[in-house]
């Protein structure tokens, strides 16, 4: 079968929101909450030349579609006419190895869903081959290298020099994902971090921190420099890129301060203010919330930062900012239905919690909870905070919980339970026990008077419930620790931490060797079992030889972070359901965003549509960047999880230009 490629291109506009695309119907439980709003992303189509002789393409199940529709996929050469690759609808997978290409030509895929019912191709979804609207991703150029990732090029800051004569340069570091201009493709959001950026509890200046917008071809979009009053380092600036508003437009939100220039060249308060002290602290001045425009990198509302540090912010528990200057940030759907902003300041000693919903052009506050605000009950929740915060709908009632670290908060602000063992460096949350459907925690601690007899614990994510634990009398600081499906011989998930052992999620011990990788997860061969990410390093845990085998590096990438070695991003990103690892090059010019090329018969809605999901990547780069799960137990063994109970945003109508 063959389609002119112009004949087609009237159809790039059009484009649908809850189209029907053969859509069986939601689950019984999940109509009995009214959908979430979600993104309305196209359709994801990515090839790669995998081999001298053969491509690889992959593209998403959307979460509006039905599980089992089928799809046809079609290759156009140097712009011609579209030829269907199929024999017969793809119906077990949503990957595909195309070996006839001529890569001596350009070569463009495209995909169009198919009825089960009636064997017809359906009008929803994406064109199956306008060139006016293909992207980067699914077109292969005459030549194109055998490499499996997307280069991404990058315009690098300017370096400098602080008042006391040490020089900067700047690494990309953390990133994030959203649809900045409506177009159902994500961009690509990165944070410049300088050379002398410090964690709060050293002294010294830093130099600026920027915020850059790209889009997957590298086309540049804004650059917010948030000045000299916000101070460089992985505590200090956790920014969201989100649809908050439903308009189709991501937004981007952090914290700012006096001298922040937005991406329009507008400043934000007083240009000239300079609040670092003599140490390079900023312990003084004003402190700000912005929404910025995603596709302009305009700053639409500025507020007040909730809760503000109070004087020299001794009363978090030092006078030098390395207690009150540590921020957390996340989105959750608090009322179930839309995403609300949550803003958090302290985690060792008081920690305080605000959340904000942008409606309408308008910031307003939605709630906020404080350990120290003289609420019966809210003292336990004092010191009990993580490097991160999690978020998912832990006790079933359709509303987004906030997991912060040893306690939950609750929808509507309020405290849901604290287990009192206290701070620590790293958590998960998913459903990790298939026995069940309720999700459970895993979390690592650090101080030994305070976790007593749980150094490292699994708990039940809804109660709080200590389901097992293991003494760190002589453990101290447990500092690592990471939840997976990494052994099909035991039901469930499989966790370790750099201390103890491996065990199951009945708290059994499988063996005494664990994977020395304990930093970060990624899906990426063609198995449900989920893959160790280290550094620039994929590798799979072999539970008979109990080592790690390497699977894919790359020796000219760098992570991030120091010690936590983590990518800049990892996610569903695009393609299939396995996900997508955003690295930088060590010369800084290019994110690389690698896709497997590894062929899988599993398929599985986008994981970008399962709402506990998206809100982690969102999250990702917040303090110790954590690895996302999703709100379904996704391992060796699982059951297909339901159609997401979700509608998408309406996308902006395009205009083709012929």
């Amino acid at each position: 079968m063959s389609l002119n490629i112009k004949s087609l291109q009237t159809l790039g506009a059009f484009v649908i929101t809850g189209c029907a695309l053969g859509v069986s119907g939601f689950s019984a439980a999940a109509q009995a909450s009214p959908p979430s709003l979600m993104e309305n992303l196209d359709r994801g189509v990515v090839a790669v030349r995998a081999t001298e002789s053969g491509a690889f393409v992959s593209w998403r199940l959307l979460g509006t579609e039905a599980a089992d529709v089928a799809f046809n996929i079609y290759r156009s050469t140097d712009g011609g006419v579209l030829v269907k690759l199929n024999k017969t609808p793809l119906t077990q997978s949503t990957n595909f190895t195309d070996d006839t290409a001529d890569f001596s030509r350009s070569n463009t895929y495209a995909i169009r869903a198919v009825s089960r019912d009636t064997g017809k191709e359906l009008p929803c979804g994406d064109t199956p081959g306008d060139t006016k609207t293909a992207t980067v991703l699914n077109t292969l150029p005459a030549n194109a290298p055998v490499r499996q990732y997307i280069p991404v090029p990058l315009r690098i800051p300017e370096g400098g020099t602080t008042p006391d004569g040490v020089a900067y340069t700047y690494n990309a570091n953390d990133c994030s994902v959203g649809d900045l201009d409506g177009d159902g493709e994500y961009e690509i959001v990165v944070k410049w971090d300088p050379t002398n950026s410090h964690d709060n509890a050293h002294d010294g200046y830093t130099g600026n921190v920027y915020l850059d917008a790209y889009k997957l071809d590298g086309t540049f979009f804004w650059r917010i420099d948030l000045g000299r009053n916000i101070r460089a380092g992985a505590h200090y600036t956790q920014f969201q890129v989100y649809d908050l508003d439903g308009d189709g437009i991501a937004e981007v939100a952090c914290k700012t301060a006096d001298g922040t220039v937005d991406g329009t060249g507008k400043i934000i308060g007083d240009a000239k203010a300079d609040y670092r002290n003599g140490r390079g602290r900023i312990l003084s001045g004003p402190e700000y919330l912005t929404v910025f425009n995603g596709r302009t990198g305009a700053a639409m509302a500025t507020v007040d930062y909730v809760p503000p540090r109070g004087g020299d912010g001794s009363g978090w528990g030092d006078s030098r900012g390395n207690r009150s200057d540590r921020f957390l940030a996340c989105v959750a759907y608090l009322d179930g239905q839309r995403p609300s902003l949550v803003m958090c300041r302290g985690y060792y000693t008081r920690a305080v919690i605000a959340a904000w919903d942008w409606r309408d052009g308008k910031l307003t506050q939605r709630w906020v909870f404080d350990s120290d605000d003289g609420t019966p009950g809210n003292e336990s929740y004092r010191g009990q905070g993580a490097h991160s915060v999690l978020v998912g709908d832990v006790d079933g009632d359709g509303r987004d919980e906030l997991i912060y670290g040893a306690a939950a908060i609750d929808h509507d602000g309020k405290g849901l339970y604290s287990t009192g063992l206290g701070h620590g460096d790293a958590q998960h949350l998913t459903v990790m026990d298939p026995s069940g459907k309720d999700m459970q925690v895993w979390m690592v601690h650090e101080g030994p008077k305070q976790y007593r007899d749980a150094a490292i614990e699994f708990r039940d994510a809804r109660t709080g419930r200590l389901i097992f634990g293991r003494s760190g009398e002589k453990w101290g600081d447990v500092g690592r620790g990471v939840a997976a499906d990494i052994d099909p011989r035991t039901p469930g998930y499989e966790m370790w931490a750099s201390r103890g052992a491996l065990y199951d999620c009945k708290g059994n011990v499988v063996s005494e060797k664990m994977p020395r990788q304990k930093n970060f997860l990624l899906w990426w061969d063609g198995d449900f079992l989920r893959e160790l990410l280290d550094d620039v390093t994929i590798s799979k845990w072999n539970w008979k030889t109990e080592k790690s085998d390497v699977l894919f590096t790359d020796a000219e990438c760098d992570s991030n972070n120091g010690t936590k070695a983590t990518p800049c991003l990892s996610g569903d990103i695009f393609g299939d359901w396995r996900e997508e690892v955003i690295w930088r090059t060590k010369d800084n010019r290019e994110l690389r965003i690698y896709t497997t090329t590894i062929p899988t018969r599993h398929r599985l809605f986008t994981l970008m549509h399962d709402r506990q999901y998206r809100t982690a990547i969102a999250w990702q780069n917040t303090a110790y960047n954590q690895p996302p799960h999703p709100s379904f137990y996704l391992g060796e063994g699982m059951t297909p999880p339901p159609q997401p109970n979700i509608q998408t945003a309406r996308k902006l109508t395009r205009e083709l230009k012929e």
